[in-house]
Formats: structure tokens, C-alpha cells, sequence
């Protein structure tokens, strides 16, 4: 649905045949989209002539965002959502970090790792240290989303780290991708904060 709503935003007027071939989906899955948005009353959709906006492009995704955070923890959607977006982030990091971006993820990690140490969770870092890679990606609309799915992202991270023996194992992982970050090794970063968001998704779903 976001694609399809990212493709509405971008051209006030779009038939459902155009959009289902630029997204490469079958012409069922936009109509479903568009129905839902049409439910949230996010556009107007005329047969035969498209969809028309009934709300500031700008405000489109961060619609779509309120919605999603309003899911349950544990809904598969979530986790692919957060898997694009930190993905794309850890690579962007990777590329583009500064040094005072690395002071941020290890002030982060340092954070969470006296927190564990002291028997405690570690959210308070791994909150700011997931922030500060989206930072490091130096992605102005990158970081907009990762900002408005904030409380969506410390909601399915404090799920996973609540889970008993998970916070050593995540401040592992963190460190990790720190030094894929730090090192600038762009495709080991990409593979790590991915393994990182699938394991925590899979862990909340049950699966071992």
C-alpha cells in the first residue's frame, strides 16, 4: 500500500492500470490498496478516471505511518517495513558516516551495554543507536520516516528485548554492524542490520 500511495502522491491524477505497471503488481493488489486508502480518507477514487488526492501529498506517508503503528507488534508487515528502512539506512551509513556520527552509535552502544550489564534491557541505546545509523544515512527523506515510525520501531524493539537472554545476543549484533559501518563495508552492514531486524521479527513471531 505505501508504494501505491507513494505513486499517488507523486501524480495527483493516476489510472489503476498505469499504476499497477509501474509497480510491477497485478491490477488486484492496487485495487485493494486504493480501497483502503480510499477508507482512510486519503483520496477520492472516480472509475474511469483515477484517484484524485483529498490530502496534501506531505501528508500521505505520515498517514500511512499512523496507521501502521496502530498494528500489532508481531504483524509481519511491520518488520518489512522496518527491514527497508534500516536496511537502506545501514547502507547509506556505510557510505556517507562521519565521526561524530560513529560518537553517536558507540555513545549508543555503550549506553545499552551498561544497561545489559546491569541486568537491565538495553532500550534506552539500542533506541538511540538504531537512530543514530538513520542519521548517518544523511537521507533527509530517509530520516523523515524513521522519524515517523518512531514509536512503532522502540514499540517492536522493546518486544524484542524484553525476550529473556535477547539483549546480550542484539547488543552483539549492534556492534557488529558498528564496525561494518565504521569500516565503510557497505554490503556487510546491508547483510547484518538484516539479519538483525529478520531475526528480532522471527523471534517475536515465535519461530526459532
Amino acid at each position: 500500500m505505501v508504494d501505491v500511495a507513494r505513486v499517488v502522491a507523486a501524480d495527483l491524477v493516476v489510472p489503476e492500470r498505469e499504476l499497477a505497471e509501474r509497480l510491477g503488481v497485478s491490477r488486484t493488489s492496487v485495487r485493494q490498496a486504493l480501497t483502503a486508502m480510499r477508507v482512510m480518507g486519503l483520496i477520492d477514487v472516480r472509475p474511469g478516471a483515477g484517484a484524485y488526492l483529498q490530502r496534501p501529498p506531505a501528508d500521505l506517508v505520515s498517514s500511512l505511518a499512523s496507521e501502521v503503528a496502530k498494528a500489532e507488534v508481531d504483524h509481519p508487515m511491520i518488520w518489512e517495513v522496518r527491514e527497508g528502512i534500516e536496511v537502506q539506512s545501514a547502507r547509506l551509513a556505510a557510505r556517507r558516516r562521519t565521526a561524530e556520527d560513529l560518537r553517536h552509535m558507540a555513545d549508543a552502544l555503550a549506553a545499552m551495554s551498561a544497561s545489559i550489564a546491569e541486568g537491565g534491557d538495553g532500550i534506552f541505546g539500542d533506541r538511540h543507536f538504531h537512530r543514530a545509523v538513520a542519521g548517518a544515512a544523511h537521507n533527509e527523506l530517509l530520516a523523515q520516516l524513521h522519524d515517523q515510525l518512531r514509536d512503532l520501531i522502540d514499540r517492536t524493539s522493546e518486544a524484542s528485548l524484553t525476550r529473556p537472554g535477547r539483549p546480550p545476543v542484539s547488543l552483539h549484533e549492534h556492534q557488529e554492524i558498528f564496525e561494518a559501518i565504521e569500516r565503510r563495508d557497505e554490503e556487510s552492514a546491508v547483510g547484518l542490520m538484516r539479519e538483525h531486524i529478520v531475526r528480532s521479527g522471527e523471534r517475536i513471531h515465535g519461530i526459532r
